[in-house]
This record gives C-alpha cells, structure tokens and sequence, in this order.
C-alpha cells in the first residue's frame, strides 16, 4: 500500500491524508447514527449488555464490509455523471471530495448532536447531488446532465419506498405474534418485565431471537452502509491521485484478457444489432475528433472508443506496465462504452435476449474499475464499529422510548429488528443504497401502531422534518462549498 503514495508530491500527499480523514471521520459519525440503530433494539430490551453488543455489532459489521462486494459503493459514486468522474485531475478531485464531505459530516454531526436518527444515506446522496449540480452551472452544462438522474430515481425510490415497507411489514409481523401467541411474555416491555416477573431480561427465546436478529442487522448494514463510505474513499483516490488507482493494478492477466474480450463482443453485439443501433451509434461513420482532448462521452464515439481500447490493452498482461496516462485513458474508455451501453439497453426495439448479454458485458468491461483495496473495507470497517462503540447512547433512547407512547416490548423489538434485516439485505442483493436509520425506526413506528401503544407526534415530526430537510439541505450546502472551492482553485 504505501508504495502506491511514494513519489507524491508533499501537498498532495497531505491532501490525501486529509481527504481520508474526512471519509473516515464521516464512517466514525455514520456509526452514531446508523450502526446505533442495529443494537438499538437489543441494548434497549437488555438482551445484551451494552459493551458486549457493540463489540459484536462491530465485529458483524466488519465482516459484513468485508463480504459484500462493491455492488452499492459504485451505485453511489456513479450518481456522478459519468463526464465528472472521466475527467480527473488533483485540483478537481480536492474540490469534490472536501466540499460533499464538509456537507455530510456538517449536517450528521447535528442531527446526532440533537439525538435525531437522521440518516447518513440521505446525507452522503445530498451531498453527492449538490456537487453534480453545482459542477454542471460552473461549467455550463444543462442541469439535466449534472447528475446521473436513472440512478438517482432508483436510489431515491430504495430511500422512500423501503421506510413504507418497513412499516407495513414490521407491523404485520407483530400482529402475527400476538395472534399466535397472545399471552407470551414477549409482549411486556422491559419495564413491566421487571416489575411483574422480577427479571432483568427476556424470556430466553425471545433474547435468543433479539441477539441473532441484531447481529443480522450489524452484518447486512456493513454490507450497505459501509459500501457508501468505501466508495466515498475510491472517488478520494481516484480524483487525487488517478494514476494510481483508477485501475485495479493488481488485476490478473486473466481479467485483463476478460475486458479486452468484452470490448471485442460488445463490438460484435453493435455489428450484430446495426440495424436498430446504427443511427444512435454512427456504425460505420467517422467522427470528426474522434477522441477529442476533453473528454465526453459521446455515443456516436463508441467504434473510435472501442478500437482505442483495444489498441491501448493490446499485448498488456499487467496494468503496471501502462503508462500513468494510458491507464487514465483506458479508464475513461471503459466508463463511456459501460454508459453507453445503459443507453443502448433502454432502446425501444432490442430484444430481451440481447439485453441480458448486454448486461453481462458491461459487468465484465467494469471488472477492473469498479474495485477496492483491501485496506480500504478495513478501514470504512473499523471506522463503523468504533462510531458504533462511542455514541450510540443517544438514539437507543429515541429508538427505544421516544418513538411510540410507551416503551417497546420484546415482541416489538423482534419485529423491527427481523423486517429491517431482511429490508437491508434485500437492497444488498440488488446493490441499492438505504438508510437503516429510516428502515429501523419506521419498523418500529409501525409496531406501535399495531400494538395500539400510540406514536409520540414530537419525535414522529421531528424525524420525519429531518427526514424532508437531508437532502436539500445537503444538497445547498454541498453545492455552495464546491462553488466557493472551485473559484479559489481558479483564481
């Protein structure tokens, strides 16, 4: 890993452990907020006491980083538009990095600071979406191409859509408990648990169900949640020091030979398809400035980009061996031809066959881009379970009491905690970005409404204030730090 630094100039050697501060230190405020929520239900219940809950939660949750791939950390960086993400260079990437990063642990910190379980999703897509607004006025460019805004509807429909399901589901499993076991001892509160029975904790199932659906919930969240900052530190990376990391340098010549193959059917699938694509795609038309020095994707690019490609990979079995220039090119290409081809899969007219293998050739162009160090997981990993381990107090308060008009009970607990879990890990699979925060206490807003507790309208109204305020919010305040970034850099 450090050799990847050496050879850096000092000012930007020391931008770049500033910039990895800030992601890290945005990690360590996201466990106050969302890896709270995942031992919130347990510590409240006191199935667990609180120093062995978060000791396990960040143990799940490191495991849960390291085993669920990247499918959500690039679904946030590539709300970028895929212009913005080309075209790096250091001054560009600082500009980026501090101001969305300024924005999110801005707002994080005060929310936290109130005991409001806002949540970290929102914050980090606010402030993604702030900076690819405020890039497109900079530099005059439509608003509608500032953001990537088919993967902005998909992550916002995952943000809204999940919270109602939420608590829909957690509310329906609850009455399903008490129609199966009406009289269980599941369905006191903690309180009542020790005042009528005497005990400390739950019935022994019930604690068993609680620890286990905790756990689930730590592991599923560090396979989402931590995704969002290990993608967070690859664009730090790639924006200040591309030549190192816009490329997986340690890609085997195996998947080196993958993309160049891909390159070559993808091109064979253009042939193969002419008819419908030769007009969108200008097959068989030269293009005056084929690969012009700023670069933008361009569908009617795509034959020069392809032959490009293959000259650049030709005979390169290590990416070490590409020139720091190259490496940058062969990215740029990968990334347009992988964007055009999500244009071209959205054409009327092309069969469903042709867009399933269209599919797996994109999967296989961005097998080298879309990555992530080692050190990186461990480091988003220890960032989360050490937030988790520090300020988790205040919103296990909120979750547990604040919430509904009475405390929560056993019943509940499983309820919120079981449909969250299973919200979350459904998202990973189709690598969209939610907010524990949202999925958890909507679970448990739904419990108490189904078990007649009442909802405390403060806090409802607080949460779901904050829950309205995040992303424009973010957005301004991200949008306005990369604005005055930018005029200092270009002045």
């Amino acid at each position: 890993m450090i050799d990847l630094f050496s050879g850096l100039d000092a000012w930007v050697l020391v931008s770049l452990l500033l910039a990895l501060t800030f992601v890290l230190a945005f990690e360590f405020i996201n466990g106050f907020h969302d890896t709270a929520n995942a031992v919130a239900t347990v510590i409240y219940t006191k199935a667990m006491p609180p120093h062995l809950a978060v000791f396990f939660s960040g143990v799940f949750n490191f495991l849960g980083v390291l085993l669920g791939g990247v499918g959500v950390a690039y679904a946030i960086v590539h709300l970028l538009p895929v212009e913005l993400l080309i075209n790096v260079n250091t001054g560009h990437g600082l500009a980026m990095v501090f101001s969305l990063l300024a924005a999110a642990i801005a707002w994080n910190l005060g929310t936290w600071y109130f005991g409001i379980p806002a949540s970290s999703s929102h914050t980090l897509i606010g402030s993604i979406l702030g900076v690819g607004l405020a890039n497109a006025l900079i530099n005059d460019i439509p608003l509608a191409d500032g953001v990537n805004w088919q993967k902005a509807v998909d992550i916002a429909a995952s943000l809204v859509f999940s919270p109602m399901a939420g608590f829909l589901v957690a509310a329906l499993v609850l009455i399903g408990l008490k129609w199966w076991r009406p009289l269980s001892k599941m369905h006191k509160t903690p309180e009542q648990r020790r005042k009528i029975d005497d005990k400390k904790h739950p019935p022994f199932w019930n604690r068993l169900v609680l620890v286990m659906s905790a756990m689930a919930m730590s592991f599923v969240h560090g396979s989402n949640d931590g995704q969002k900052g290990i993608g967070l530190i690859m664009l730090v990376l790639i924006g200040i020091v591309p030549a190192q990391f816009v490329l997986d340098l340690n890609s085997t010549t195996y998947q080196i030979e993958r993309t160049r193959d891909a390159t070559l059917h993808l091109s064979q699938f253009y042939q193969r398809n002419a008819d419908s694509l030769g007009e969108f795609l200008a097959l068989g038309k030269s293009v005056e400035g084929d690969l012009p020095e700023k670069f933008r994707c361009n569908p009617q690019q795509t034959e020069p980009t392809i032959a490009a490609l293959l000259h650049t990979l030709k005979g390169v079995a290590d990416y070490h061996s590409l020139p720091s220039e190259s490496r940058i090119e062969v990215r740029r290409y990968l990334l347009c031809l992988d964007d055009t081809a999500k244009k071209v899969a959205k054409l009327p007219g092309l069969p469903a066959r042709e867009k399933a293998d269209l599919d797996k050739l994109r999967k296989d162009l961005t097998t080298t881009t879309e990555y992530a160090p080692f050190w990186v997981i461990l480091a988003v990993a220890l960032a989360l379970g050490l937030g988790t381990m520090i300020g988790w107090k205040r919103v296990v308060l909120t979750i547990g009491e604040k919430i509904g008009k009475q405390g929560m009970t056993y019943a509940q607990g499983m309820s919120a905690q079981i449909t969250a879990a299973s919200m979350i890990g459904l998202a990973n699979i189709f690598s969209l970005p939610v907010s524990t925060t949202h999925v958890l206490s909507s679970g448990v807003a739904g419990t108490m409404v189904a078990n007649k507790s009442g909802l405390q309208s403060g806090t409802v109204r607080t949460i779901l204030l904050a829950w309205v305020l995040t992303l424009p919010a973010t957005v301004a305040l991200s949008a306005g730090l990369f604005w005055l970034a930018s005029k200092a850099l270009g002045s």
